[in-house]
């Protein structure tokens, strides 16, 4: 089954609605956009860090002397 199907199932709008003001509510107007904030340069630092395993791996040589 499509997951954006599933997702539409199981929340209404209005789920999300009251899911949106809970999390406003629990963490303030002013929280909200450091914690989004500090997400977006965790993923960026991940996707660097991924990118930069993928440049420094070793490329298989056939010049193995034995």
């Amino acid at each position: 089954m499509n997951f954006a199907v599933l997702f539409l199932q199981l929340f209404a709008p209005w789920h999300i609605i009251i899911l949106v003001l809970a999390i406003l509510l629990l963490f303030g107007g002013k929280k909200i956009p450091e914690l989004m904030k500090g997400l977006g340069t965790g993923i960026k630092e991940f996707k660097d860090a991924t990118k930069d395993d993928e440049t420094k791996k070793p490329e298989n040589k056939t010049d193995n002397p034995q």
